[in-house]
């Protein structure tokens, strides 16, 4: 025993041990990196279930359908007749029809700013009261009058309408059914769901004059085509990653494709042969769309309330009818109407990669601790070699006892490194502020003249520390490791809520770990040209090139999300990875004073 605690002690001694974290931490991102492209293979994902029995989806027949299709001609021809018209013009006219069929209903005004417009209009809502019900549930039916891509909801609007009046007619509803037309689909909704639940700016949003019970679920209809259709697209992402309870998505599968016989995408994946692919590519842009945290229909803003909603986007050239359509929404709100509490069984963080495919949040959350982690490695490593002891270069006897020896720490010098990594995070708040709150017209040039700037400044501040304090290597390992700390705490707690956000940023946060400063002018120039690459700004920059959009157009709807819908994302990118990538700018140019001189004494003797 004492010989393996001796042995123990000579390894931790031994300064070979300190070579071992960089690349565990390389290791860390590979097999984090592997680890998401492994999640498509059949031995890494499930199949999906139904976990609560009292859905029962598919299990009952629908009869919308026959006489009710000329009531959707007649409601068709009147919502047409309404394209152009103002808000208030709409609302008055389709406030009579709903009033017609014998619903309270209400109206609710609102308004947003951001990028320097107006978003404002007014709700019109009415409430289906459930004969064996006592208003404490409800679920709602919305149907937006333009959609995300403003277009004019001309199929949607009336068969909500049309699906108001043959509900009217039954009397099992035990929960009370709400019918929403908002004019659009993301500050409508925002503000008619945040007064539900009073959580509402009343200088901004108006209360509701009339409510029900709590919500149990949400159904959006987005039925801009004219001719039939032959596959139903699932939307189901929500603000800021949040996603709905699994088993809500999972009924309409069953229902649209089991008992309907119709086609099910996901994520604008039109032809789906479920094959690995196929399951990556649906599981990359499902990712990609929980990271950017935008509201993707007008179920969007229900989720952050524990809703549980998806909009329903017919497609394709097919034979089904908006019948068809109207009985996969009967269907998925009798099994909602079967429901004794609130969707809870099923899995509320998970990945889909195909309509009956998916992993869950104990399968996929590794590989982004995985690359959380290699950043607290490394702090870790940086802040144990600033803690080295000096060797003097004159001093080098080889002693038989020097094994024995007490190991021995140099004193850090914090104070420097702390006010480095504090002016970083500081500084964070400016592009987080100038590109939430200028008008839409300054927010390209605004943006090219930060991107001079975020190339320039680092090189200014760097000249600036070495000028005045003289860093010392020990004080630019102190930097990184304090940064590296910070970056890899946030990515870890984040990776909980938003995987998918906290994945892409640690990804490309990635080449921060292994930066580090060097005597050599080329190693400095080449290491901040690299950093340059993967700066938040040029990613922003590169992302707009390949999806053929303006970089203003992004930071235009980003500024609208982070206003009306609460989107964090621009916090994360501005206030947690830009302060680490610019100190780790700091420490790529920075110039080691008398540290980086003992060092070459040491290695020449």
């Amino acid at each position: 025993m004492p010989r393996l605690l001796s042995s123990a002690l000579a390894l931790r001694r031994d300064p070979r041990i300190l070579k071992i974290p960089p690349y565990l931490s390389l290791l860390c991102i590979l097999v984090g990196a592997v680890w998401l492209f492994l999640l498509p293979l059949n031995e890494y994902s499930r199949r999906t279930y139904i976990s609560e029995n009292a859905l029962l989806p598919g299990q009952v027949h629908t009869y919308f359908g026959g006489s009710d299709q000329n009531v959707l001609r007649a409601y068709k021809q009147e919502v047409n007749t309404l394209v152009g018209k103002s808000n208030v013009e709409i609302n008055d006219k389709l406030e009579s029809i709903v009033r017609g069929l014998g619903l309270k209903t209400a109206r609710q005004k609102f308004m947003y700013h951001a990028a320097g417009r107006t978003f404002e209009g007014e709700n019109l809502y009415a409430i289906l009261q459930a004969p064996r019900g006592d208003a404490t549930e409800a679920i709602v039916l919305v149907a937006a009058w333009e959609n995300v891509k403003h277009e004019v909801n001309k199929n949607g609007v009336p068969l909500v309408l049309t699906l108001a009046r043959y509900f009217k007619r039954w009397s099992l509803w035990s929960k009370d059914i709400i019918i929403l037309l908002s004019p659009d689909s993301i500050a409508g909704p925002q503000a008619w769901v945040d007064a539900y639940h009073d959580a509402h700016d009343s200088s901004r949003v108006a209360s509701l004059p009339i409510k029900s019970g709590a919500l149990q679920g949400a159904i959006a209809i987005d039925y801009v085509q004219e001719n039939r259709f032959k596959s139903v697209h699932i939307v189901y992402d929500g603000v800021n990653g949040q996603l709905p309870n699994l088993d809500l998505i999972n009924s309409v599968v069953n229902i649209a494709g089991g008992q309907m016989g119709m086609g099910v995408a996901l994520q604008e994946m039109w032809n789906h042969n479920d094959k690995y692919p196929d399951r990556l590519r649906t599981m990359l842009r499902g990712m990609l769309k929980q990271g950017l945290g935008l509201a993707s229909g007008p179920h969007s803003s229900f989720i952050p309330y524990h809703v549980d909603a998806v909009t329903l986007q017919p497609f394709g050239e097919g034979w089904q009818d908006e019948m068809a359509m109207g009985r996969v929404v009967e269907g998925t709100f009798r099994s909602l109407n079967n429901l004794l509490e609130h969707l809870h069984q099923s899995f509320f963080f998970y990945l889909l990669m195909h309509r009956e495919r998916f992993v869950s949040i104990g399968t996929y959350l590794p590989s982004a601790m995985l690359v959380a982690a290699n950043f607290t490695i490394m702090a870790i490593f940086l802040w144990m070699k600033s803690g080295q002891p000096e060797i003097p270069a004159a001093s080098t006897t080889e002693s038989s006892d020097k094994d024995d020896a007490p190991t021995r720490t140099t004193e850090r010098d914090l104070f420097l490194p702390l006010a480095i990594v504090a002016l970083s995070g500081s500084l964070s708040a400016i592009p987080l502020y100038i590109f939430n709150h200028v008008p839409e017209s300054a927010l390209t040039p605004l943006f090219y003249l930060f991107l001079l700037i975020n190339t320039l400044f680092p090189i200014t501040l760097s000249l600036t520390i070495t000028t005045l304090f003289s860093p010392t290597l020990q004080q630019y390992h102190l930097v990184k490791s304090f940064s590296l700390l910070l970056l890899g705490m946030f990515l870890s707690s984040l990776a909980t809520l938003n995987f998918s956000l906290a994945m892409l940023i640690g990804l490309l946060s990635a080449p921060l770990s292994f930066v580090k400063p060097s005597s050599s002018p080329v190693s400095r120039i080449v290491g901040f040209v690299l950093l340059n690459l993967t700066s938040p700004p040029a990613v922003l920059l590169a992302s707009a090139a390949i999806w053929g959009l303006n970089v203003g157009d992004i930071l235009r709807e980003v500024a609208v999300a982070w206003h009306v819908t609460g989107t964090y994302s621009a916090v994360v990118v501005w206030c947690v990875w830009w302060p680490a990538w610019l100190a780790g700018c700091v420490c790529v140019l920075g110039r080691p004073g008398r540290d980086q001189e003992e060092e070459k004494k040491v290695k020449k003797t």
